[in-house]
């Protein structure tokens, strides 16, 4: 088959979860011997400048194409996914996939031109707390098209899978994401040398600043407790630089909080192999990516209680009550103060997380639903 996909920002990249899981689809549906073609954004790399790249043709056997982008808050996803939408809808395809609510608001246009049309729900972005009125709507008529006009709509979680029902009386296809067995560093020197950190010696949350991601409940909560265990904040700005200022400020004057930034390649596989616990705070997940890199290098987890972070963890983790702080605090100390716990819940979770979730098997669920109206017509 020849496949469209759009609304990722870039490909490749670790922007956020979408792009992980655009990447991994497109190189295996290449590797069976599909064409796959990417639509990037052009514009710069939302945690700045000096994280962008030169455009790209290629990558692993994809073909890559950077479409026409207003590089502005709000405006880039908009523009990249109309131009990339033209393109595919006329372009030799015979499945366009988009990705994420905003984007679909132009699925209807591939699909008048008979292309076959797949959306990918990665969460139900209107409600993110950083967009404002504009975006909110625009995103909202995004999920409205997708549910009228999809000819199939995959979501990640049974939460959203009811909510498409219960709102739109719409049939989904719960299609979770994968993982790797990842690369783990038995080793601690990149972070040592960059933020004085060693094995177990921290708390890590690492993941986009957002605040829906509730980065402001874990450093409140961290300033409750009796520890020596650093708290390390790492990920970097999507379109909320506002928030990340108000981020620093709430930790000005506490040397044991270190913003890393955006982090990717070896120092990213040492952050998630020798931090002591992993936390993710959320109000709002899709299903988040980082939280199953996390598992997958046996981390002990602590995370919110909402049901796309539940429904993940399972037994192999600790929840606490979305929100609240103190219920957080006393999680993050009872943890400080018993290792042994953490190794009890270390026990076993790569081994779960990798056997639960599969990108093959992803790839194999989502092919099917392109043959289908193929072998249809």
């Amino acid at each position: 088959m020849k496949i469209a996909m759009l609304g990722q920002k870039r490909v490749p990249s670790r922007e956020g979860g979408i792009e992980v899981v655009v990447e991994e689809l497109a190189t295996r549906m290449v590797k069976l011997g599909h064409g796959v073609t990417c639509f990037n954004r052009c514009g710069h790399h939302v945690s700045g400048k000096k994280f962008d790249t030169k455009p790209l043709r290629s990558y692993k056997g994809i073909s890559l194409k950077t479409v026409p982008t207003l590089d502005k808050r709000g405006l880039s996803a908009v523009t990249s996914s109309v131009t990339a939408a033209f393109l595919a809808a006329f372009g030799d395809f015979d499945v366009v996939h988009f990705h994420a609510e905003g984007p679909c608001f132009m699925l209807w246009l591939p699909k008048f031109a008979g292309k076959r049309c797949i959306a990918t729900i990665h969460g139900l972005d209107h409600q993110r707390a950083k967009w404002g009125k504009f975006a909110r709507a625009y995103i909202l008529l995004g999920e409205r098209v997708a549910a009228r006009w999809a000819d199939e709509v995959i979501v990640l979680s049974k939460g959203v899978q009811e909510y498409f029902w219960t709102v739109y009386k719409r049939e989904t296809a719960l299609i979770p994401n994968g993982i790797t067995p990842p690369n783990r560093k038995n080793e601690d020197k990149l972070i040592f040398e960059r933020y004085g950190l060693k094995k177990d010696s921290y708390f890590c949350f690492l993941s986009r600043l957002t605040p829906e991601k509730g980065v402001h409940y874990l450093i409140h909560a961290y300033t409750r407790l009796r520890t020596n265990k650093k708290l390390v904040i790492a990920g970097g700005s999507s379109d909320t630089d506002q928030y990340v200022s108000n981020l620093r400020k709430m930790a000005e004057g506490n040397p044991n909080i270190i913003f890393t930034g955006f982090v990717s390649g070896e120092l990213l596989e040492e952050l998630y192999s020798n931090a002591y616990v992993y936390i993710l705070p959320s109000d709002l997940e899709g299903m988040s990516m980082s939280l199953l890199e996390a598992m997958s290098y046996g981390n002990c987890v602590l995370g919110s209680d909402i049901a796309e972070i539940r429904d993940v963890v399972g037994a192999h983790g600790i929840l606490f009550r979305k929100g609240n702080e103190k219920d957080l605090a006393e999680k993050m100390q009872m943890l400080s103060d018993h290792p042994e716990i953490v190794e009890q819940y270390r026990d076993g979770t790569a081994q779960y997380i990798c056997g639960q979730y599969s990108w093959d098997h992803t790839v194999e669920q989502t092919l099917a639903l392109y043959r289908n109206g193929r072998d249809k017509r």
